[in-house]
Formats: C-alpha cells, sequence, structure tokens
C-alpha cells in the first residue's frame, strides 16, 4: 500500500476532497477530515470509517482558531500529520462569475480568504512537525482560470496566489518537505452542475480529451504527489485538465 503508517489531514469532503480521502484510505493511510458543513463530513466519514482510522472535526478553515482545532484534533489522535491536503476554495458567492468592474470588496476578500487563509493557517501549524521529522508532503490547489478568465477575476487571482505560494513554500522547507500544486480544469463537481449548458460544452471542447474532469482523477493526481513515488518532485504544478491549457 503506497500510504500504509502515513496520516493525511485533507480540508473539504466535497467530491473531491471525498475522492481524495476515499483512494487514500485504499492505501493505508489514516485521516483526519474537515469541512464547514457538519452532514457533509459526516457522510464523509460514515463511508470511510470501516475502511480507514479516521478523525472528522467540523470547522471553517479560514478561520484561524478553528483550522487550529482541526491540526491538534489530529495531533491529538494520531501524533502527527505527515500529508496536507489543502483543498478548500472557490467562491462562496451564489454567482460564479461576476465582472470585476461590479464585484464587491467582499466578494475579493472572501474569495482569497477561502483559497488561502485555510491553507496559511494549517502550513504554518504543521510544516514545522515535517520539517523536524525530515519528511512531509504539501498539497495546493490551484485551476486553470489562474492565468485569467472573463468574470473570475477573484478566483483566477486567488488561485494564481496559491501557484506562487507553493513555488515559494518548496523553497522555503526543502529538503525536508515536498510541496506541490495541482491544476485542475473544470471538475464534475455539485457547483459545476449548476453551471450553465453552454459554459460546460465550451470548456468540454478546450479539453483534448472532449470531457470534463471526475472527483477520482484528481484523487490519483494527488495520491501520486502524497506517495514515496514522488519523493523527487517539488515545487511543481501539476495540470489535472484534460490537456486544456492555463491560459484563454
Amino acid at each position: 500500500m503506497r500510504l500504509q503508517g502515513k496520516v493525511a489531514l485533507i480540508t473539504g469532503a466535497g467530491p473531491m476532497g471525498a475522492a481524495i480521502a476515499r483512494r487514500f484510505a485504499e492505501e493505508g493511510a489514516s485521516l483526519v477530515l474537515t469541512d464547514i458543513s457538519g452532514s457533509r463530513l459526516q457522510a464523509t466519514a460514515d463511508e470511510l470509517a470501516s475502511k480507514a482510522a479516521l478523525v472528522a472535526h467540523r470547522a471553517d478553515v479560514t478561520a484561524r482558531d478553528e483550522a487550529l482545532g482541526v491540526a491538534e484534533a489530529g495531533l491529538a489522535a494520531f501524533g502527527r500529520i505527515d500529508i496536507l491536503c489543502n483543498l478548500v476554495g472557490g467562491v462562496r458567492d451564489a454567482v460564479l462569475y461576476q465582472p470585476l468592474l461590479t464585484m464587491g470588496e467582499k466578494r475579493w476578500d472572501e474569495t482569497f480568504a477561502l483559497n488561502l487563509k485555510a491553507s496559511l493557517h494549517l502550513i504554518q501549524r504543521l510544516a514545522p512537525g515535517m520539517v523536524e521529522r525530515g519528511a512531509g508532503k504539501i498539497l495546493n490547489v490551484s485551476s486553470v482560470n489562474y492565468a485569467g478568465e472573463a468574470g473570475s477575476s477573484d478566483y483566477g487571482a486567488a488561485k494564481a496566489a496559491v501557484a506562487s505560494m507553493t513555488r515559494s513554500l518548496a523553497i522555503e522547507l526543502a529538503p525536508a518537505v515536498n510541496v506541490n500544486c495541482l491544476v485542475p480544469g473544470l471538475i464534475e463537481t455539485r457547483a459545476v452542475a449548476k453551471l450553465d449548458g453552454e459554459l460546460k460544452e465550451s470548456y468540454r471542447a478546450r479539453t483534448l480529451l472532449k470531457r470534463l474532469g471526475r472527483p477520482e482523477d484528481i484523487a490519483n493526481a494527488a495520491l501520486f504527489l502524497c506517495s514515496s513515488e514522488a519523493d523527487y518532485i517539488t515545487g511543481h504544478l501539476l495540470p489535472v485538465s484534460g490537456g486544456m491549457p492555463a491560459s484563454l
């Protein structure tokens, strides 16, 4: 098993987070799971309770005290965290795409907090232990939108910051910790299901593989980067986008 004996903290228990947790459990990892939605978190925890040792701790990880509470719950249960997967991100606004000229400051700030603050809090708490042990994996999640997308200035800019943070952190934590970043295209999630059909079709057409991504595609890439198979990879942005480039 590729993650036997490892402890992974995964933020977000939606389709992508649940898929990663499922895949990690199959490979022997113990899990620390968190989500802002108690019901979503419980559903994932119930599914995996018989397959892996796990702790489920509901939290809004953009709030420092709550994020640290998740970390402490995991450390209390398992003694250490070997793998940190920062999946929490997106936009909290019901309107996914909004022109920059009409975007409110509240949405801008919330998008940056959602995509960056949760990672900041958990990295600052858990990375020192990884450095001390001389080993660890940190996985962030950006988006092909980081190169720019009409109506997505806040999200794209935040995801560009995630990509830049990944590279900077890889340099800071080398050689002890591997820090990498997934760059997904459009993935089949609940939020994507609500998008206009024409918009989804335009994304599908821009991929070389002519389909949207599935949560399992993200999970398989995450497993690779968080396993020993990727020990010589750090500071890397791995597209999982069906060949759609990170550009317009």
